[in-house]
C-alpha cells in the first residue's frame, strides 16, 4: 500500500510543479503581453496545480502513515503549498491577477527546492513524535505562505511606478496605495501565525528537550525574523510608515525567512537539522 501511494505522490508532485510553471508563464503573458484570456487560464492553472499539490500531500501522508511535515522535503513542498494557498485566497479576495506574475515565481523556487531534497520516508525520531509537531509546522506553513505573498506584492509595489499607465494597467494592477494595504494585511496575517510558531515551538522544545529556548541557530534566526516583522508593524502603526520603506521591509523579512529555513540548515549546525528532521522556525 505504501509504495503505490508514494509513487502516486511523486507523479502528483511533478504534475503540480508543471502546472505551477504553466500558471507562471500565463501570468507573464497576461501582464507583459496584456492578454486578458491568459490571466483567466493562469488562475485556472494555479487552482489545478494547488489541487494536484494537495492530493500529493495527502498521498504522502497516507503512504508514510503520518502527517507529511517531518523532513526537509515534506516541509519544503508544504511551504510551497502554503504560498499557493495564500495567493489564491488573496487573488480571490482582491480580484487582481497581476499579482500572480510576482507570487508564482516564489512558489516555483520553493517547490523546486523541495524537488532537490531526499524524498525517502523514514521513521520519526523520538523528538518528533509529538502532537505539537502538527501545530508547530502547520502554523509555519501558513505564516511563510502569507510572507511569500507579501514579498510578491511588495516587489510589485516597487515597480508599479515604472509601469506605463494605460487602460490595461489601470484595470488590472492596483494603485500604490492598494498594493501597500494588501502587503500590510498579508504581513499582519503572517505575523500572527509566526507568533504561534514561536509559542508552539517553545512548548514542543520543552516537551522534547526539557527547555523552552536554547539559542540554537534556527531559534536565533527565527527570533530575528520575528523582530524584523515586529519592527515593520510597529513602524507602520506607530510611525505611519507607508510606501517604499514598508515594501523593502517586507522583502527583507521574507529573505530572512528563506535564510532561516534554507540557509541555517545548509550553513549552520542545528539540532533542527538532524537526520532530516523538521526544518522550521521554533
Amino acid at each position: 500500500m505504501m509504495l503505490p501511494l508514494l509513487e502516486m505522490e511523486n507523479i502528483l508532485f511533478y504534475g503540480s510543479f508543471s502546472l505551477y510553471v504553466l500558471g507562471m508563464v500565463l501570468f507573464f503573458a497576461f501582464l507583459i503581453g496584456k492578454k486578458e484570456g491568459a490571466g483567466l487560464w493562469a488562475t485556472r492553472a494555479m487552482w489545478a496545480a494547488f489541487a494536484c499539490h494537495s492530493l500529493a500531500l495527502a498521498a504522502r501522508g497516507l503512504g508514510a502513515g503520518r502527517v507529511p511535515l517531518s523532513n526537509q522535503y515534506e516541509f519544503a513542498t508544504s511551504f510551497a503549498w502554503g504560498i499557493a494557498l495564500l495567493f489564491l485566497i488573496f487573488e480571490r479576495r482582491f480580484h487582481f491577477k497581476a499579482m500572480g506574475a510576482f507570487v508564482a515565481p516564489v512558489v516555483i523556487i520553493v517547490i523546486g527546492y523541495a524537488a532537490m531534497q531526499n524524498k525517502d520516508v523514514r521513521p520519526l525520531m523520538p523528538a518528533l513524535q509529538s502532537a505539537w509537531l502538527v501545530f508547530h509546522v502547520a502554523t509555519a506553513v501558513i505564516s511563510y505562505g502569507a510572507f511569500g505573498v507579501a514579498f510578491g506584492i511588495s516587489a510589485m509595489y516597487l515597480i508599479r511606478g515604472r509601469m506605463k499607465e494605460d487602460d490595461f494597467i489601470a484595470k488590472h494592477v492596483p494603485n500604490l496605495e492598494m498594493l501597500d494595504l494588501i502587503s500590510y494585511r498579508a504581513v499582519a496575517f503572517g505575523y500572527l501565525f509566526l507568533t504561534l510558531v514561536m509559542i508552539t515551538g517553545a512548548i514542543w522544545a520543552q516537551k522534547a528537550w526539557a527547555r523552552y529556548w536554547a539559542w540554537d541557530p534556527k531559534e536565533t534566526w527565527s527570533f530575528i525574523t520575528w523582530i524584523i516583522y515586529s519592527i515593520y508593524l510597529h513602524m507602520r502603526v506607530v510611525k505611519g510608515w507607508r510606501g517604499k520603506k514598508a515594501a523593502w521591509f517586507a522583502l527583507i523579512g521574507f529573505l530572512c525567512v528563506l535564510f532561516t529555513y534554507i540557509g541555517v540548515n545548509t550553513l549552520l549546525p542545528s539540532i533542527h537539522s538532524y537526520a532530516g528532521a523538521v526544518s522550521t522556525i521554533l
